[in-house]
């Protein structure tokens, strides 16, 4: 298991300015091929975002008033609690702030990558089974059950595996987290 805490990591401009945002992890290689893209976003303003063609898209809001997404299937209002909503990285929704700034998790995987897939993280729950990527992020403290030990988490951290053999990490106590896999 690794760990990234969003603290450790840099602020960057979106291309279209209207927010940052901080990559988490951007695995196997960041800046070709990759397969999983993780960040946090501060959306500072109302306006679209980016385009990514061939990318599935998985999105929820941590803090917040939320958002309203205009996405072809139609107007989506998320806010903190929500479940994470999937869709496709070219649509590329325009964003409304519902009453100022928020924080939202992002994970990314191009559609040839396999099955990309966010939910939330409640305690007992887990992720088993071969995946070729898995992680948990939280933005509170947690403690994870993998492989007969039991680690603790520090809050706004991702903790990850890229063994496709891992064990069941099975989530014990936890605020707001949510698990994110990809299956071949």
């Amino acid at each position: 298991m690794k760990r990234v805490h969003l603290r450790d990591q840099p602020a960057t401009p979106w291309r279209n300015g209207g927010g940052t945002t901080r990559d988490l992890l951007t695995w196997p290689v960041p800046d070709e091929g990759w397969q999983v893209r993780v960040s946090v976003a501060l959306i500072d303003r109302s306006g679209p975002f980016s385009v990514f063609a061939g990318v599935a898209r998985w999105f929820t809001v941590l803090d917040g008033a939320g958002v309203h997404l205009d996405l072809p299937a139609g107007r989506h209002t998320l806010r903190p609690g929500d479940a994470p909503l999937h869709f496709d990285g070219a649509d590329a929704p325009g964003c409304e702030l519902i009453g100022g700034a928020t924080h939202d998790l992002n994970f990314m995987a191009p559609h040839a990558a396999g099955r990309a897939r966010m939910q939330a993280g409640l305690p007992g729950s887990g992720a088993a089974g071969p995946t070729r990527w898995r992680g948990l992020f939280t933005t509170s403290a947690a403690v994870i059950h993998i492989a007969g030990a039991d680690h603790r988490i520090d809050p706004d951290t991702l903790v990850w595996s890229d063994d496709p053999e891992a064990g069941e990490w099975k989530l014990v106590d936890a605020g707001a987290a949510w698990w994110l896999t990809l299956e071949a």
